[in-house]
């Protein structure tokens, strides 16, 4: 485990739904300012509006994150964005918004370098918005940047097979629509991420016998993140990407 703490050069640090811990998770601010904070990677969920928009949300219902009620598929796009997605987290953020998708394409051609992780959320349109994130990410040129999330096995399929995508799944225990042996799940993912709670160095170098990278969510503290990178993971998808990057700096001088 020492070892591996000798060489952060692999490692990568992700901003999970943007600057989560500081800002309105999934709003354009919070990814503007994990982009300035300097991570290497963005982890953002997607979900599709009544009028067929991709738009960038957690939730299957806004209720958590905007002063509204009701579920996201059975909103319009304008509807959605009539809501203030900030206050609820501080007043000082009120007004903010949810973005659509094609917002945060535009933000996201300024930052060349920067990964994405693309998180597909589970439910009955999920193979819709599949569809649809693709066409955008085929317009904005961003689709060779994208690494693709999804808890339901079904839907890392449909994104390896019919796109030949890059996919990040979980441990079989996590998701639905696993399925296992030859051919199964895991030999769709490229890599697999597992919650901090999870983490061991043994699950770690199984899942790389297999050929997959191992991501860790969510290392927020000092400890976390040593404990992470000790255990082999590759990237660190943060609440507070701030003491992986502090971290990094200082192991890495």
């Amino acid at each position: 485990m020492i070892d591996r703490l000798k060489d952060t050069r692999s490692i990568k640090v992700s901003g999970h739904r943007g600057y989560k811990s500081a800002y309105p998770e999934n709003t354009l601010l919070a990814f503007h300012e994990a982009l300035k904070a300097g991570v290497d990677m963005l982890e953002f969920d997607l979900r599709l509006s009544k009028d067929g928009a991709v738009v960038v949300i957690h939730d299957d219902t806004v209720d958590r994150t905007t002063n509204g009620t009701g579920n996201v598929r059975e909103m319009t796009t304008a509807q959605l964005q009539e809501l203030d997605a900030g206050g609820w987290f501080n007043t000082i953020f009120s007004g903010l918004k949810i973005p659509t998708f094609a917002e945060l394409c535009r933000l996201l051609q300024h930052y060349p370098d920067v990964l994405l992780n693309v998180e597909i959320k589970r439910s009955p349109d999920a193979v819709q918005t599949v569809d649809g994130a693709m066409e955008l990410l085929n317009e904005y040129g961003l689709l060779p940047r994208c690494v693709f999330t999804c808890f339901d096995g079904e839907i890392i399929a449909y994104l390896h097979d019919h796109y030949g995508a890059k996919t990040q799944g979980f441990m079989e225990d996590v998701m639905s629509g696993f399925t296992a042996g030859e051919g199964g799940t895991y030999s769709k993912m490229w890599a697999i991420g597992i919650e901090m709670k999870l983490l061991t160095p043994a699950d770690v170098e199984r899942f790389r016998d297999m050929g997959l990278q191992v991501w860790s969510y969510c290392p927020d503290t000092e400890q976390q993140v040593l404990y992470s990178i000790g255990c082999g993971a590759t990237v660190m998808t943060c609440n507070d990407p701030m003491p992986a990057l502090r971290l990094r700096t200082l192991l890495e001088g």
